[in-house]
């Protein structure tokens, strides 16, 4: 597309082949001829691009700066907007590449996943060391709780002294209980036999029987 005659400036739009999913880049160069075009370079830019990332729109300039300075002194816009024909296609190719790879990446990433979930950790004598000493650390913390909490308990239990002192019932409890029995004790004559039917031998015929010491045992 020319835009001006004086200076001859136009643009040429550069599209890559076709991509794997039939993706393509793209991009718009343009070009002023400078007044002593072909023995000086002519001026060159780029007004739009599909696609492509800022590191690839750097490789572009590079490429038309290398080109334009190995034919100097020749016509060579045919032959720069060729070299960026081929760096075009060259991108959308490194762009299946690179999603290869990311695709790959992730496998790898997610095979190492489950790896850890399987197999854990690998034990050093470093990690090990750094594990038991939190493990004792907890543990010593665990027996401290315990010691605090037995000797909390040990000061808030009473002795019998100070229930009584605390609680005055305590001290009529046992007499209470005898006189609340009072006569209600109930007795099974049945366990008694008849006195006429109880063997007892005569105090007379006791040997150890004396009747001078009724008192004595």
């Amino acid at each position: 597309t020319v835009l001006s005659e004086k200076p001859t400036t136009f643009t040429i739009t550069v599209t890559s082949e076709a991509g794997e999913n039939d993706e393509t880049v793209q991009t718009t160069l343009k070009f002023t001829y400078r007044e002593k075009y072909p023995d000086e370079t002519p001026l060159y830019e780029i007004v739009s691009q599909e696609n492509l990332d800022d590191n690839d729109v750097t490789d572009i300039i590079k490429l038309l700066e290398q080109q334009a300075e190995e034919n100097l002194g020749m016509v060579m816009i045919f032959t720069l907007v060729s070299a960026v024909q081929e760096k075009l296609n060259e991108i959308v190719d490194q762009i299946k590449t690179r999603r290869e790879e990311e695709k790959k990446q992730k496998e790898r990433e997610a095979e190492e996943e489950e790896k850890q979930r399987f197999h854990g950790t690998p034990v050093t004598i470093e990690n090990f060391l750094n594990w038991k000493a939190k493990f004792d650390a907890e543990l010593l913390e665990i027996k401290r709780k315990k010691m605090k909490e037995e000797e909390q308990a040990g000061k808030n239990k009473l002795s019998g002294k100070q229930l009584f002192e605390m609680d005055h019932n305590l001290d009529t409890s046992d007499i209470q209980f005898l006189e609340e029995a009072g006569n209600n004790v109930e007795v099974d004559e049945s366990l008694f036999q008849e006195m006429d039917d109880l063997e007892l031998e005569d105090e007379e015929d006791d040997p150890d029987y004396n009747p001078v010491n009724l008192d004595s045992d």
